[in-house]
């Protein structure tokens, strides 16, 4: 089989394959690991650790007893970091790799033919020319997504910036304008504002984070706006021009239709992605396409025969480790080693400023419009030891219990490292646990984890 794309969804699909002892080809135009591991998941969060180890030296450090009297910000150096991390990562897919016996194929794909009798990948260098024609019973598509574009908005990757761009800006903006209020623009709201940029967020919704629990993205934004951020809701951006010192950004309030322009250094979009499906296929095979990304069914199989797809190209939700389960789901379902399909009640939800947002399953909203019966449990940080000791008192854990079976419906945390704590809620979900199940395992003290087991417990009058 051909893979083309080796993102987290590709080259785990890859590798998954090869272990099935199939004989796997990997195409890939550019670094191993694709947008996520070297444009993406992996140096941002390089840069939000560094981002939060200065804020700690600055303004946490002196309450502690560790005063820092020079504090000396190298961006060169953290922007280095972050790249140095990228480069790691990417070279141990190629590791992994060779130790599977997969080959991998540097160039574009191109999809000339695709059937029933099989399929036939041409890869192209950068001068268009043929460099290798690979035949396949099977294709399977991880090409990703790339930032969606809006009228009005076009990126020229100088002032007006893709996430891509931002990562490695040369200088850190005095003012910095980002649209869109998801995971990526607070999390880059977060690290520049913590290196010293005047932030303006903007969102068209009525919160920031406006996919979490309302209660979850409602003190996030009061968090936010505490820190000095500029946080606009509800308003839409109508126009972003580049200026000879900057950009300007002219706005619409939606409450009150009044319109404002906003002139910074820098300007983010940050508004969604689109799949990268262009050029990627011959009239004759080309996939059913629908808002933007290609249709597959259960088994990720696409209308043409032979043709699978997985990941950010099929449509939300975009993460990285959706795509690798869809990846290695299709897999199996190619070559009937299994016969599992995704289950989307499932997906970890994780944004990674500070603090941390984590959630699985429904918000209290959407349990309240499906008329299920629940409670709700809550335990803040502020009443756990673990997160006084380390200095981060801010947020909780909310669990939502469904009244007739105690079965957990939702969780949603917000505080320190929460994103390393959902898992064993999200397992818990999937074994539909109980709230008496949850409050009657130990959880190991002093630990942030401890919130779980509270708050399970204040759901089900076991609280303190």
């Amino acid at each position: 089989m051909v893979i083309i794309g080796s993102g987290p969804g590709g080259y785990e699909a890859a590798v998954h394959a090869a272990q099935l002892g199939k004989s796997v080809a990997c195409v890939e135009k550019a670094e191993l690991g694709g947008i996520c591991l070297n444009w993406g998941c992996i140096p941002t969060k390089t840069l939000i650790h560094d981002a939060h180890l200065f804020h700690q030296m600055l303004s946490e450090g002196a309450a502690m007893g560790l005063v820092v009297d020079k504090a000396k910000l190298q961006w060169d150096k953290i922007v280095g970091r972050s790249r140095q991390v990228a480069g790691t990562l990417s070279g141990q897919i190629g590791f992994l790799f060779k130790k599977n016996k997969v080959v991998s194929v540097a160039g574009t794909a191109f999809v000339p033919k695709a059937g029933p009798n099989g399929c036939v990948v041409e890869v192209k260098n950068e001068k268009g020319e043929i460099t290798a024609t690979l035949e396949a019973k099977n294709i399977l598509v991880c090409t990703g997504a790339r930032n969606r574009e809006l009228p009005g908005m076009k990126p020229d990757g100088k002032n007006i910036l893709t996430s891509r761009e931002a990562m490695i800006l040369k200088e850190i903006p005095r003012k910095f304008v980002i649209i869109g209020a998801g995971a990526i623009g607070v999390e880059f709201a977060y690290i520049y504002g913590e290196f010293g940029s005047q932030i303006t967020l903007i969102e068209m919704m009525d919160t920031i984070l406006p996919v979490e629990d309302a209660e979850v993205s409602a003190r996030l934004l009061t968090i936010f706006k505490k820190r000095g951020v500029d946080v606009k809701v509800k308003h839409r951006t109508d126009k972003i021009e580049a200026t000879a010192t900057g950009v300007k950004i002219t706005v619409t309030d939606l409450a009150t239709n009044k319109t404002e322009v906003i002139e910074a250094d820098k300007a983010l979009v940050a508004v969604g992605v689109t799949g990268n499906w262009e050029n990627l296929f011959a009239p004759a095979c080309q996939p059913e396409i629908v808002k933007g990304h290609i249709k597959v069914g259960k088994d990720f199989q696409t209308n043409v025969k032979g043709i699978y797809a997985a990941g950010d190209v099929i449509g939300p939700p975009w993460l990285a480790h959706v795509a690798t389960m869809e990846a290695k789901i299709a897999i199996e379902r190619m070559f009937s080693a299994s016969r599992r399909e995704m289950d989307y009640t499932l997906i970890p939800g994780c944004t990674y400023c500070m603090p941390q947002v984590a959630s699985v399953g429904l918000t209290e909203k959407q349990v309240k419009e499906s008329g299920v019966e629940y409670e709700v449990g809550k335990w803040m940080f502020a009443a756990n030891g673990k997160a006084l000791a380390i200095n981060s008192p801010e947020g909780f854990v909310k669990l939502i219990f469904s009244k007739d079976h105690g079965e957990l419906l939702g969780a949603h945390l917000l505080g320190a490292e929460v994103t390393d704590m959902l898992a064993e809620l999200v397992l818990a979900k999937r074994l539909e646990a109980t709230k008496e199940e949850i409050v009657t395992t130990i959880h190991a003290h002093p630990t942030l984890s401890e919130a779980v087991m509270e708050a399970a417990g204040q759901a089900g009058g076991h609280g303190k």
